[in-house]
């Protein structure tokens, strides 16, 4: 049988509760996610890409087939480069889900042979976003109630 493999792609500044929460639902799906952190020349990050990969890696250690990479091109390019079928994103609200349909449907006309799946953040973790985190970094607060459980900063 064939491994299940599914790409989570995001830019993680940094990888939160919230998209381990997804992360842990998707390997339900899948034998395998690969975490993708995406590098965007437009957008300059809080964190360097290779902090935002340690992190994601430091929040799924010991977390059965995950594997975290960078990427920087299109995410349906990543895909069919890594012969990856099916693409995961996690949603808090309706804001977020409208912008990952918009976001499915582009990536459809592009591959219509890679599939979007949406999963809804829990509820607990609906308030958890990475801007939240990053203001809450850069006043010295108090981030363990917002990143997993081992990761360091």
């Amino acid at each position: 049988m064939e491994k299940r493999t599914a790409l989570f792609p995001g830019s993680f500044d940094p990888f939160t509760s919230g998209h381990l929460n997804i992360l842990k639902r998707a390997l339900t799906m899948f034998d395998e996610v690969v975490v993708a952190v995406g590098i965007n020349i437009d957008k300059r990050g809080f964190f360097p890409v290779e902090k935002r990969v340690d992190i994601a890696r430091q929040a799924t250690a010991g977390l059965e087939g995950v594997k975290v990479i960078s990427y920087d091109n299109l995410t349906v390019d990543t895909c069919h480069a890594l012969g990856i079928r099916h693409i995961v994103r996690g949603v808090r609200n309706m804001i977020d889900f409208e912008t990952e349909r918009s976001i499915a449907d582009a990536n459809r006309v592009l591959a219509p042979d890679i599939e979007t799946i949406i999963i809804p953040t829990a509820q607990e973790f609906a308030h958890i976003s990475s801007s939240a985190v990053r203001d809450i970094i850069k006043h010295q607060g108090d981030t363990s109630r917002f990143l997993p459980e081992g990761v360091i900063l």
